[in-house]
């Protein structure tokens, strides 16, 4: 395809000398990937800070060596990510307050009260939101990532790709099911987005990579939808390492089982805690770096069709921060892989 016109002074190999992602000195108009960022983190039930941390991960990606060996030249296609929403991020700081005041009634067993209803209705704008920007974003032949805030955020490109494609498949690298329905009442839960994408008739697979962290609820979800749904649990995958079996051929597997087109949703809590610390809801175990990697490489070997992706919980402070290195680098390595399908 026709790569990016950058400045003739751009130096790949130098010093980030804009403020672009990546450093990158061009515009969403003239990339082929456009990220849309998403501050909104109204119903985390832990740990804060998963809206505030995309500037972080900005900073840190001014870091990130452009050469990436599973597409070398991918940054030349552009790369770019969307100014903020400026009223979909002051919605989202409101949300979270008012999502904090129906919580402090369920903690003290009071019925739920107009704060469940305001947070419900603020959720839906996000999602209306997020499915609009994105859908614009798709019918001007761009490829599109999403980088949140919690992992309710990308309901609204799961929405947007559903009505461009017949089916496909969501490979969801996670700690957690989120296969609940409205946790602690809130529709568009963190807890709740695979259960929400389920509810599209286009969602023909989810393969559900690195949980370890579940309840009753969201297993028998995985037992009423059959075939729909297929686990590799954490504790599964690393008995069989243990017991020999190689993790190539485990990838093999868990590729197999997934159709022709595919989305990523990487929550940065399927990585082994070391790699992502101040993530919202961190469990013991996961993925290593290079066996996620090695993973969402196989997918694209496999010839299958990558359609989007999204990135989420990175919890992160600008400046040296290690968890924001860890999400610009996977952030980066997510959008290569989606654009070697041109």
């Amino acid at each position: 395809m026709e790569q990016v016109p950058f400045p003739p002074d751009f130096d790949p190999n130098g010093m980030a000398v804009s403020e672009g992602l990546f450093g990158l000195p061009i515009t969403a108009d003239q990339s082929k990937l456009v990220i849309v960022p998403v501050p909104w983190a109204a119903t985390v039930s832990y740990r804060e800070g998963a809206a505030e941390s995309i500037p972080a991960i900005v900073q840190a990606s001014w870091q990130v060596d452009l050469y990436d060996p599973i597409d070398p030249s991918g940054w030349k296609k552009g790369i770019a990510l969307l100014p903020i929403d400026a009223e979909l991020e002051s919605k989202g700081i409101k949300a979270r307050q008012q999502a904090l005041k129906h919580l402090e009634r369920l903690a003290s067993g009071k019925k739920p009260s107009e704060s469940l209803d305001k947070t419900n209705k603020a959720c839906q704008f996000m999602v209306d939101r997020v499915q609009a920007l994105c859908a614009a974003q798709l019918d001007r032949g761009k490829k599109v990532g999403l980088l949140g805030g919690d992992h309710s955020t990308p309901l609204g490109l799961i929405r947007a790709l559903a009505e461009r494609h017949e089916g496909f498949g969501i490979l969801q690298i996670d700690a957690h099911f989120d296969l609940r329905n409205a946790f602690e009442g809130f529709a568009y839960s963190h807890a709740s987005i695979m259960h929400n994408a389920l509810e599209l008739p286009q969602v023909h697979k989810l393969i559900q990579v690195g949980i370890r962290d579940y309840c009753d609820e969201e297993l028998e979800k995985v037992q009423a939808e059959g075939d729909r749904i297929r686990v590799w649990y954490d504790r599964d995958l690393r008995q069989k390492m243990f017991e020999g079996t190689l993790f190539s051929s485990l990838v093999d597997d868990i590729v197999r089982d997934l159709p022709d087109k595919v989305y990523i949703s990487f929550d940065i809590d399927g990585f082994d805690p070391s790699l992502c610390p101040r993530t919202g809801t961190p469990v013991p175990g996961g993925l290593q770096w290079n066996e996620a990697l090695y993973l969402l490489e196989a997918v694209l070997q496999s010839g299958r069709t990558l359609i989007g992706f999204d990135l989420n919980e990175v919890v992160a402070q600008t400046g040296e921060d290690w968890d924001a290195m860890v999400g610009a680098r996977l952030l980066y390595r997510l959008s290569n892989l989606l654009l070697r399908n041109d």
